[in-house]
């Protein structure tokens, strides 16, 4: 099975669960997320696992070639930048998730967005 493929069966059902879980239960989701961005320890603690999957999806599957693997490759470069962000600049991280949370335009375009693109991962790993 080529690299591209298993990242999409593997990234794809997760966006999917995760966007369906944002958009049904909206509420829940934004008062445990503001739970969480509110201990800083957390915050550096998501940001190193972040970093270290995004380098892991990066040094696996590096390609940047027009078609559709180049989009792990972008969602490998955001987990990288968005974990050493978090590592380095947790403060800033924390406030721009908070301004973030108090919109529920941003979750819901952020939960609908993340949808398409599981659906989307899930039917080129899947079925293309």
């Amino acid at each position: 099975m080529d690299t591209s493929v298993f990242l999409a069966r593997l990234l794809g059902p997760m966006l999917v669960v995760l966007a369906i879980g944002l958009i049904v239960r909206q509420d829940s989701w934004s008062s445990m997320a503001k739970e969480f961005i509110a201990s800083q320890p957390l915050v550096f603690l998501s940001g190193f696992l972040t970093l270290l999957g995004g380098l892991a999806l990066v040094n696996t599957h590096n390609v940047w070639e027009a078609g559709w693997p180049v989009i792990i490759t972008i969602f490998g470069w955001l987990a990288v930048i968005g974990g050493a962000a978090r590592m380095l600049c947790p403060q800033t991280v924390m406030g721009i998730g908070e301004k973030m949370l108090n919109n529920k335009t941003y979750l819901t375009v952020g939960g609908v967005v993340e949808g398409l693109l599981g659906l989307w991962l899930c039917y080129v790993g899947y079925l293309a």
